[in-house]
């Protein structure tokens, strides 16, 4: 049997010798051969069909996990679903049209309104048990400026939770806050959440929360956001997450080592890469959002997005009461986690203003 060097094959299939490491490792790609004493890599000439499929699937984008099983098939079993695939891929491309012509919006200032009207908040907002853990340790806060949802974890998860909301609360009083300096003030509160929520850790114990939040400025928002929390906006009918989790499985998906289906029963689904607390000194997600009249946006814990697919977030988001129906469906999924739920509208200005929650 010819065998080929791994640096010959790598040149042969088109794949970088960084790339066969890592697709053995994953067990994507085998070599042949590998030496004991040195352990370097041999591939024979016929690997070279399967090696160039793989380098062609991951030219079109496919995931890892969805590779391995497509080169498992038999040819006409995985041109199905090489063609299901795309056609997913189209499907996604339209729905990231409407996002990319969003990002242009709010990074250019083109705006549909006039950006001088100030705008108001209309709020709602609800934190549930859930149907199996024995407390809430989920936190949420709705007013005129300030929306939040924090979700602790350890020992002291719940006063976690409240401390950091509670580090952010003055935000939501005295005079208007300038879009220019409103990032500043955030990252300053959420520096000051995060000692408070530390010292609630007793000696070695793991303590911490999430904390997504939005502040208000009257025309604008302003995000903050650590964790796997979660905020949305749904605009003119179509559903746009505007956070990333800050967790192990989102890293292995923007890697393209798992699907999101394989996240969603992944062992390691609630490991986080940042939180406030848990001996963690995170660097938030900060930045501003342009506000349109009729916008509505949603902040929730992980209680929700777990067992509620986006798809279904975003129906029962154009209800009028969403936060009872949002919370509703969670617990009829089993309610495995505490869900907590925070909805907002851009409205014109009312006197006073209104809230529903």
């Amino acid at each position: 049997m010819e065998l080929l060097t791994i640096g010959a094959f790598a040149r042969a299939s088109r794949l970088s010798p960084k790339a066969l490491r890592l697709y053995d490792q994953l067990e994507l790609l085998r070599p042949a051969r590998v030496d004991p004493g040195t352990g370097y890599r041999y591939y024979a000439a016929g690997q070279l069909r399967q090696a160039r499929l793989v380098a062609w699937l991951r030219r079109l984008g496919m995931p890892l996990a969805e590779i391995r099983a497509v080169r498992a098939l038999d040819p006409q079993d995985a041109a199905a679903e090489i063609r299901a695939y795309w056609a997913r891929v189209e499907a996604e491309t339209a729905a990231r049209r409407d996002l990319a012509a969003f990002l242009v919006d709010q990074l250019t200032g083109e705006s549909r309104r006039d950006h001088t009207t100030m705008l108001e908040l209309r709020y709602s907002a609800h934190s549930d048990r859930g149907q199996v853990r024995p407390a809430n340790q989920d936190t949420v806060y709705a007013g005129r400026r300030l929306l939040a949802v924090a979700d602790g974890f350890g020992p002291a998860g719940a006063p976690a939770s409240s401390a950091a909301v509670e580090a952010l609360r003055f935000l939501d009083e005295g005079e208007e806050i300038a879009a220019g300096s409103v990032l500043n003030l955030l990252e300053d509160a959420v520096r000051s959440a995060g000692e408070a929520v530390q010292d609630l850790a007793g000696e070695g114990e793991d303590v911490g929360t999430t904390l997504t939040a939005l502040l208000w400025t009257g025309t604008k928002l302003a995000l903050v956001h650590i964790g796997d929390s979660r905020a949305y906006l749904l605009r003119d009918g179509e559903l746009f997450r505007i956070t990333h989790d800050h967790s192990v499985v989102q890293s292995l998906i923007d890697e393209g080592r798992l699907t999101p289906e394989e996240a969603e029963s992944h062992p390691q689904r609630a490991l986080l890469l940042k939180a406030l607390g848990g001996g963690m000194a995170p660097v938030p997600d900060l930045r501003l959002h342009e506000a349109r009249v009729g916008d509505r946006y949603l902040l929730c814990s992980d209680g929700l997005t777990g067992v509620v697919p986006d798809s279904r977030i975003k129906e029962l988001l154009a209800l009028e009461d969403a936060v009872p129906a949002l919370i509703a469906e969670a617990n009829a999924a089993g309610g495995p986690d505490n869900v907590s739920c925070v909805v907002a509208d851009v409205v014109l200005p009312t006197r006073p203003p209104v809230s529903v929650g």
